[in-house]
């Protein structure tokens, strides 16, 4: 006989029979929930969990969750904490937490790692602005040196007063010398921070580190010679203090991290070195700073005292007609500290004021010659120069007197993409050398030109004219693609040798972003067209700063045919008058009769105009469109 088969029911009944049962072992809803429907559930449950995440945000400000001090290594290196004050975990997370969660995201540390550069960067000096350039003559030179993680640039951030110099737990950050300006005692003294010195090692970057700092012991008047007070004494330290002890200058030994006054009486087995000058220290907290000050200021030659120079006012009274001129028309309702303006008077921007210093930062991707340029333009060994590409790290500045004009050249770290920085330093290098790039006058975009260009030195030329730099595109180991042997083959290559004009079109097919900008062939190793780059950037400089009077921008607009602009019909604009409202970059105000954006095509198109009118060469144009009937337009 057949098995009796189960009925199957249908939607309706099924449905019915997974319900719950009501009764006593149904527990009842609490609340609002009792009545509502399962969608309804579904939204409450949802509500109640961010409430439930809400709650476990912690409460600290980012500043405290992402807190990480440069320059500054707290007492208490263990535990959460690494040695530079920033918690190992992620914010709100502790170690036991951390641990059960497991590992962290490789991308989300990468990612942390690059904010908490982007903080310490903008705590950092840039291009040593506040410290001016003076003679050896007329201010005497401290150094400060030692061997590598010792505390020295930590020393020179405290006495400068400044986040000049970048400080971290990797030893020999600091490679190439740093200088700033000290005031105590009513004296002021120049500060110079060297590399960490260890004689006896000779591979390449550190005896170079060891031939700049010796650059400096021996430009120096007085030399502080630093040294950790919690480890033992070791023999880079001994070889160190004797070489100082024999160049017969003032020496004063800083035993440095002695952040209690217990650990004072530890500093006195330092006086084995042979110093009679010891000097138990804290650069974090500044304990005992003073005290060292006035020792080294005491040891220092007597003050020079120079006569106040005479103004050079060549060139003002050209500028002072200039401005009378009835040419140049006042903007529309401009004022001056609360006076009328007066007829033919302009109000100038800050970039237009006569600058007796230019700043110049160089450019470019890891080992195209930035370091090497830089030694050219001063004459010296000013940076450390290696084939190992990230060498430099710290920005470094020389001022340079030309004919008369003062050029501050400042070398930046590489730039590199963000996933080929591991290093702490060398991020903070990479973030660094774009600050020093807007905050520089010109730039100078440095290329290989055995390499060519290639995508990151179109991304860096981009940094520059965006922030609005002058940029100078140098092509540099020009002779490399020049030299030929007897068969009249290059020899680094073997292949024919490079044409000029072909090599500068393929630039500027490459970078045609920068088509304003000029184009010169050095070979800074040879020293070749440097005396070219001199010329290039105090022309640049003075173009930048340049003025047009509204009356000559008037007449300007009166012969362009707009009709020449492929823009679309409902991008087009009417410009009743256009005027020029600053200066670095040259900055236009156009009044219209529309408040629309500027197409790109019309934005090029009169930029290209203006630069065949009024040249502004080597630096970037801006517009401002400023709409007459904008009020109408939004009722």
């Amino acid at each position: 006989m057949a098995p009796k088969l189960k009925k199957r029911l249908g939607k309706k009944h099924r449905q019915a029979s997974t319900r719950p049962k009501l009764g006593k072992s149904v527990p009842k809803l609490k609340g609002a929930v009792k009545e509502v429907s399962p969608k309804q559930r579904k939204e409450i449950a949802a509500k109640k969990a961010a409430a439930n995440a809400k709650a476990k945000t912690p409460t600290r400000s980012p500043d405290k969750e992402h807190r990480r001090v440069v320059g500054e290594e707290p007492m208490r290196a263990q535990g959460g904490e690494d040695r530079v004050g920033r918690s190992r975990f992620p914010a709100g997370m502790t170690e036991r937490k951390a641990k059960a969660k497991g590992p962290v995201d490789p991308e989300v540390a990468e990612k942390r790692a690059w904010q908490d550069a982007e903080e310490i960067a903008t705590t950092l000096t840039l291009a040593t602005a506040n410290v001016g350039h003076h003679e050896p003559t007329r201010l005497p030179l401290v150094a400060i040196c030692g061997r590598p993680n010792v505390g020295k640039s930590t020393l020179f951030n405290k006495l400068t007063q400044t986040r000049r110099s970048i400080v971290g737990d990797e030893p020999g950050i600091t490679r190439d010398r740093i200088y700033g300006e000290v005031e105590w005692a009513g004296r002021d003294v120049r500060l110079v921070d060297t590399g960490g010195v260890i004689p006896d090692d000779e591979a390449l970057i550190p005896s170079e580190i060891f031939r700049q700092a010796k650059v400096g012991l021996e430009e120096a008047d007085a030399i502080i010679m630093v040294v950790d007070g919690r480890t033992e004494l070791a023999s880079p330290d001994m070889e160190l203090a004797r070489l100082l002890l024999r160049g017969g200058k003032p020496v004063f030994l800083a035993v440095n991290k002695m952040d209690t006054s217990e650990m004072f009486a530890a500093a006195e087995n330092f006086r084995r070195l042979g110093f009679k000058n010891v000097c138990p220290i804290s650069a974090e907290h500044g304990t005992g700073i003073g005290d060292l000050l006035d020792e080294v200021w005491a040891a220092l030659p007597p003050e020079f005292v120079a006569e106040e120079p005479e103004e050079n006012l060549e060139g003002f009274e050209e500028e002072f007609e200039e401005d009378m001129d009835g040419g140049g028309d006042p903007l529309p309702g401009a004022q001056d500290d609360g006076e009328e303006a007066k007829p033919g008077r302009r109000l100038r921007s800050h970039g237009e004021h006569i600058s007796r210093e230019t700043k110049v930062a160089i450019i470019g991707r890891p080992n195209v010659g930035k370091s090497t340029l830089l030694n050219a333009f001063t004459g010296t060994e000013r940076a450390i120069v290696s084939p190992i590409a990230g060498t430099t790290r710290d920005a470094v500045d020389e001022v340079v007197e030309r004919n008369g004009h003062s050029f501050r050249f400042i070398d930046t770290a590489g730039i590199r993409r963000k996933g080929k920085t591991k290093l702490m330093a060398e991020k903070l290098s990479v973030i660094m050398s774009r600050k020093h790039l807007e905050a520089a006058d010109v730039s100078l975009l440095v290329i290989d030109a055995a390499e060519g260009v290639a995508a990151a030195d179109a991304n860096i030329g981009g940094y520059a004219h965006e922030s609005g730099r002058s940029v100078i595109i140098i092509v540099n180991k020009w002779d490399l693609m020049t030299e030929v042997g007897p068969d009249g083959m290059r020899l680094f290559d073997g292949k024919p040798p490079a044409d000029k004009k072909i090599y500068e079109q393929q630039v500027r097919d490459s970078l045609k972003y920068l088509d304003y900008a000029p184009l010169l062939f050095v070979s800074a190793a040879e020293d070749k067209g440097i005396e070219e780059v001199f010329k290039k950037v105090e022309l640049v400089s003075r173009e930048r700063r340049k003025r047009v009077s509204t009356g000559a921008m008037n007449r300007f607009l009166d012969k362009i045919d707009f009709q020449r602009a492929s823009v679309p019909m409902k991008k087009r604009i009417r410009i009743y008058y256009m005027t020029q409202a600053a200066v670095a970059p040259p900055t236009f105000v156009l009044f219209t009769d529309r408040d629309v954006k500027l197409h790109f095509s019309y934005e090029r198109f009169l930029a290209n105009e203006i630069r065949d009118t009024f040249k502004f060469i080597g630096s970037p144009i801006w517009f401002k469109v400023k709409a007459r009937n904008k009020k109408k337009e939004k009722e």
